[in-house]
């Protein structure tokens, strides 16, 4: 009875969605508030609804409940607890699950938390909300039926993807979802002011705490699945220009400049016109990411979905959105009033500078991604894009990007003085000379565009540091005012600060990790040792070890540095035997934000296996340097001015009563 009650829960989500779809619209075109306030009540109830069918589907994976084909083809007795939960989204009916549900979430969250909207204004989004959860729960209702029984229960599942059981799939699908799902507020606050035929600079300031949210989780959620990758395949690498890691590159490059354009469009009431559409956009490209996961047109590690008619459907729901919303935007466009002017060298030059590098790299990564799929449909020729391409083209963009991004902060709007700017960005071009004249020295030749771009690295990060100096007065004024002034200032411009050094970190540890890595590859036996960046790593022996659902080969390495011993490694090769597949567990020794790397390969028939050593310097600033982004994000949300939309507005007064 769970499953059938799971399903039963979803089609009622779907009923309450069709109805938030309908009448809130109506509401919002005759006046009449109580239909309008129905989107409310029937989005909560939509979050309950569909969250008790996830929740009864977690039930069933955690039962090991293999009369349900979504539990038998994903899930095993054997499975450790936190698998079984898990896995209830490591697979495609079970993540779209997911997906909905996070749609239903923040559809709430704005019926719960957005009662400083005008009342048309958040019908309108509810209501758009609701068609793009009408249209995915038919998706899952008709083609993807998490719930689906087996006539004929078999005793034992087939078990879960080994790839996917990790700790890491706990923590990266989820925030992915987050990212991904809520840039379909910023969507339906875009389309919901084109269907009004109004935008302001309040409608900014509304949309801009649920992109910065949006952006946030989508952030953390592609460091995670990084870093995920990194330990878990074993080839120790971080990207891979994978066209699946590519659609979530592309919305966040978008959304981005879509917290950047906001902004210029809540200070000087200017750019409506391309916000609306990197809104639109937006929320496009992660419905394109979605297309390319579950269509089958795709072959990955992130690839869930190889049933042509799921392909068509989504594709379907593409068509219907992106091309509904923006030939909408292309009928009420030229009917936007534009805002106020701004010279160009000023802070809004600088954001609209900002958004035409970002825009470009995203243009490159989509036809990088799109093009052979495109050639293939066309001509039947197989081709791939992979890493020179991006690195020829999406590089070289962000490298006057990065030029411009200690400059904005410190330009005043409306007007700005570069030269003056330029001035309080003495101390940091300084520190950024010296950076790269020292590695220069320390390099004696090698590569030289390494130097260079740890120079730009760092004079994004004292140009970051810069700002605050200024703000604040460090230096120039007694410590205890500057403290004070430390205290006042808004916490979107220590977000700023924040985010801006967490770029400059995450790119010092792209290029030290990819220019002076060390490896050592080569089939080791027992009592042999391996040398990698001074490091001597001996094989000290082979064992067996048996699983909960897996059997696996263990390597112990004894690791000495100039006589030093550190903890020892254990890399392990695991054999899962219900799906007949192997992974590889790396092995970390981390010494500050550097690591050893140590995994295995296949035993050779002579009694050795191989393995890979790497030695990667600086590796874990590529993702501190994420996480600082997305703590930056944090404090700018919590500033009072993004969390103030519009007055609420008053109540009528009670009219004062006669005295007897």
């Amino acid at each position: 009875m769970i499953a059938e009650a799971g399903h039963y829960a979803l089609v009622l989500a779907l009923g309450l969605a069709l109805i938030q779809s309908v009448a809130p619209v109506v509401g919002a075109r005759r006046g009449d508030v109580a239909l309008m306030e129905m989107a409310r009540s029937t989005a909560v109830a939509q979050l309950l609804f569909v969250g008790a069918s996830f929740v009864l589907l977690t039930a069933l994976h955690v039962m090991s409940d293999f009369s349900v084909v979504n539990v038998f083809e994903n899930s095993h007795s054997a499975k450790p607890l936190l698998y079984k939960i898990t896995g209830v989204w490591g697979n495609h009916e079970g993540s779209m699950l997911l997906w909905v549900s996070i749609l239903a979430l923040f559809g709430a969250l704005v019926a719960l938390f957005g009662g400083n909207l005008p009342v048309s204004l958040r019908a309108n989004v509810l209501a758009v909300q609701a068609w793009v959860a009408s249209a995915f729960y038919l998706f899952i209702l008709f083609t993807s039926n998490p719930f689906a029984r087996i006539a004929q229960p078999p005793i034992e599942g087939r078990d879960l993807n080994p790839i996917l059981q990790d700790i890491g799939l706990a923590v990266h699908p989820p925030l992915l979802y987050l990212g991904y799902v809520g840039f379909s507020i910023s969507f339906a606050f875009a389309v919901a002011a084109l269907l009004e035929g109004r935008i302001d600079a309040a409608w900014a300031r509304w949309v801009r705490p649920w992109t910065l949210m949006a952006w946030i989780f989508l952030t953390l959620g592609i460091a995670m699945g990084s870093y995920w990758a990194y330990y878990e395949l074993g080839w120790g690498g971080w990207w891979f220009w994978d066209p699946v890691e590519n659609a979530s590159l592309m919305p966040w490059l978008a959304g981005t400049a879509l917290l950047h354009s906001a902004l210029v469009m809540e200070k000087r009431n200017a750019l409506k016109v391309w916000t609306i559409l990197l809104s639109i956009l937006t929320f496009s490209l992660s419905l394109l990411g979605t297309f390319l996961v579950r269509s089958g047109v795709l072959t990955s590690v992130h690839a869930f979905a190889t049933d042509p008619a799921r392909g068509v459907f989504i594709l379907l729901i593409l068509c219907v959105f992106i091309g509904g919303s923006l030939s909408l935007f292309a009928l009420r466009a030229p009917q936007l009033k534009q805002g106020g002017l701004f010279a160009p060298i000023s802070r809004e030059g600088a954001l609209v500078l900002n958004n035409l590098f970002l825009t470009t790299a995203c243009a490159t990564v989509f036809v990088g991604t799109l093009y052979p799929l495109a050639l293939e449909v066309l001509t039947a020729e197989k081709i791939s894009v992979g890493a020179p391409f991006f690195n020829l083209t999406f590089g070289p963009l962000f490298v006057p990007l990065l030029l411009a991004v200690p400059f904005g902060p410190l330009l005043a709007w409306k007007r700005g003085d570069l030269l003056a700017a330029a001035q309080r960005l003495i101390a940091a071009g300084m520190a950024a000379l010296l950076a790269t004249a020292m590695l220069f020295a320390w390099m004696r030749g090698g590569p030289v565009l390494a130097p260079l771009a740890i120079g730009l690295a760092v004079f994004v990060v004292a140009g970051a540091i810069s700002d605050i100096a200024e703000r604040t007065g460090l230096f120039r004024i007694p410590l205890p005012v500057v403290l004070r002034r430390a205290r006042g200032l808004p916490r979107s411009a220590w977000g700023t600060a924040f985010a801006h050094a967490g770029l400059g970190v995450a790119l010092i540890g792209i290029v030290c990790e990819t220019t002076w890595n060390s490896e050592y590859i080569a089939t080791m036996k027992p009592d042999q040792a391996a040398r990698v960046a001074g490091y001597e790593l001996k094989l000290e022996g082979l064992t067996q070890r048996q699983g909960p659902n897996y059997r696996e080969t263990l390597a112990q390495f004894s690791v000495s540095l100039d006589g030093a011993k550190f903890p020892a490694l254990t890399p392990s090769k695991r054999s899962f035997t219900t799906r007949g597949m192997s992974t590889t567990e790396a092995a970390l020794l981390t010494r500050g934000a550097s690591q050893l790397y140590v995994s295995l390969g296949d035993v050779a028939a002579d009694g050795g296996i191989a393995v890979r050593i790497y030695h990667k310097p600086l590796v874990l600033l590529i993702w501190w340097g994420p996480v600082l982004m997305a703590f930056g994000g944090v404090l700018s949300l919590s500033d009072r001015r993004l969390r103030v939309g519009a007055p609420k507005p008053a109540r009528a007064a009670r009219a004062l009563q006669a005295a007897e």
